[in-house]
């Protein structure tokens, strides 16, 4: 009994909260959303445009967020930082929009491609067309099918099911495998990008055409960018997942910010580049009818054995990424919990492992259901829209706390302040405006799951305390 657990362990190093960052980041968007982003642009130029203005505006959100890591590193991240701006009513929301559809629904996405890339070398059975056509209706979004690509889909909650109970082991174990895992597909995509340019045998012409942006373009440019742009931000988010287990991080105070600005630099140059590489063998539209991006423009360069290299490179860099978003977002959970805002039992902590095992296991349950959901497009548009309505406030916040909290010290504060913060919310208001114009449905499905919430902070705020 000595040895028995109470608290979470700080066990985590620069290295390791860098490779969180990096690692949450580069997943399964840079291998699937430049196909989907290529066919709604239909120019390279663009394409290359909206993926550097996607990587600017993210890393001014990594900026804002570091202030207030700066100061503010318990664990549970932006759910701490959002009681501390707003009270415990956003605080709940935030934390139960993690768990109902941004953090778990990015695990379901990100654990699809994992089963995708995996289906290249595997014929996944599937069930009876009876079974397929099952279906649920969702007021405001229509017919959910949970059964279509039931093999895929399989795969995708194996996945989850597996490294749920990695990081059920430890925190040291799974941040070692992060930590291992984002060094092998950072080098892999800086490698296949040497390998296109060198042995591609493409043309910068594909690259470069004088912007010449088809008319079906232009007549829909806002909408079409909008898009465009909730892609990128899929493949660039989860840099905010360090600061779920700031807790558990040696020297919070220093390690987390720079883990924010040198995870999310180091992301912004690897997808630049690779994009580039796309574009140098594959034209804007080939790329758009190549959904497994990475594999079609490496089998140009290798044939059938390239494209099984890539795939086995993309299934190492999706699990990667699976595993840094598990690890980070149980901490959410545990910290509402022990501020009596959720379920009781998700404030335990196991007394061997020392990591918040129930969490854990809720969110691999959750995760695995949003699976079921829809396709991958599907899930990564409503995660997005609810993302980016929290991203927008939390740099809201940072105003509200420089005005509230004047006197504390901030080893780090926001360059620009305070045009920063108001550039990202600007930007992020735009972007949520266009998304509920030209993506409705999924707007729709993202605030459904974020309203769900409202009963339970009811019971929690005003019944379990009232008791008390």
């Amino acid at each position: 009994m000595e040895n028995k657990k109470t608290e979470l362990i700080r066990g985590l190093g620069l290295t390791a909260a860098v490779m969180i960052v990096a690692g949450s980041m580069i997943g399964s968007g840079i291998f699937r959303k430049p196909a989907t982003m290529a066919g709604q642009l239909l120019s390279p130029e663009l394409l290359i445009i909206i993926w550097i203005l996607a990587g600017l505006i993210t890393f001014i959100g990594a900026l804002v967020n570091a202030e207030l890591a700066g100061f503010i590193h318990d664990t549970g991240g932006q759910y701490v930082y959002f009681r501390k701006m707003y009270g415990d009513g956003l605080a709940f929301f935030y934390g139960w929009s993690v768990l109902a559809v941004v953090q778990t629904g990015s695990q379901a996405a990100i654990a699809y491609v994992f089963a995708e890339y995996l289906g290249y070398f595997f014929q996944y059975p599937q069930l009876p067309q009876a079974w397929q056509g099952f279906s649920v209706y969702m007021p405001f979004v229509g017919n959910i099918h949970p059964f279509i690509d039931f093999g895929t889909k399989a795969i995708a909650i194996g996945c989850i099911i597996f490294l749920t109970t990695v990081n059920y082991l430890g925190v040291v174990f799974g941040g070692a495998v992060q930590t291992v895992v984002t060094f092998v597909k950072i080098a892999t995509i800086i490698l296949l990008s040497a390998l296109l340019f060198t042995f591609g045998n493409g043309s910068f012409s594909n690259i470069y055409t004088g912007f010449q942006v088809p008319s079906e373009t232009i007549n829909n440019l806002f909408a079409v960018i909008g898009l465009a742009l909730a892609g990128a931000f899929w493949a660039y988010d989860g840099w905010n997942n360090v600061t779920f287990v700031a807790g558990e991080i040696k020297e919070p105070q220093k390690n987390v910010p720079k883990a924010l600005l040198y995870g999310t630099l180091i992301v912004i140059g690897v997808y630049v580049l690779i994009n580039f590489a796309f574009l140098y063998v594959l034209p804007v539209d080939v790329m758009a009818d190549s959904p497994l991006v990475a594999a079609s423009a490496a089998e140009v360069i290798f044939g059938a054995a390239g494209a099984s290299i890539i795939s086995i490179a993309v299934i190492i860099s999706t699990f990667g990424a699976l595993n840094g978003s598990l690890l980070a977002t149980a901490r959410v959970h545990y910290a509402m919990a022990k501020d009596k805002l959720f379920f009781s039992p998700l404030s335990k902590i196991h007394p061997k492992f020392g990591t918040p095992h129930i969490s854990l296991l809720i969110q691999g349950i959750w995760s695995s259901v949003l699976v079921l959901s829809g396709s991958f497009d599907t899930i990564t548009d409503y995660v997005i829209f609810a993302a980016w309505l929290f991203y927008m406030l939390g740099a809201y916040g940072v105003i509200i706390l420089r005005k509230k909290m004047p006197g504390v010290h901030r080893p780090y504060k926001v360059w620009g302040y305070p045009y920063t913060p108001w550039i990202f919310i600007i930007f992020s208001f735009l972007f949520l405006v266009n998304t509920v114009i030209s993506d409705s449905e999924d707007a729709a499905m993202g605030m459904i799951l974020i309203l769900l919430g409202l009963p339970f902070y009811l019971y929690w705020k005003y019944w379990v305390k009232k008791k008390e």
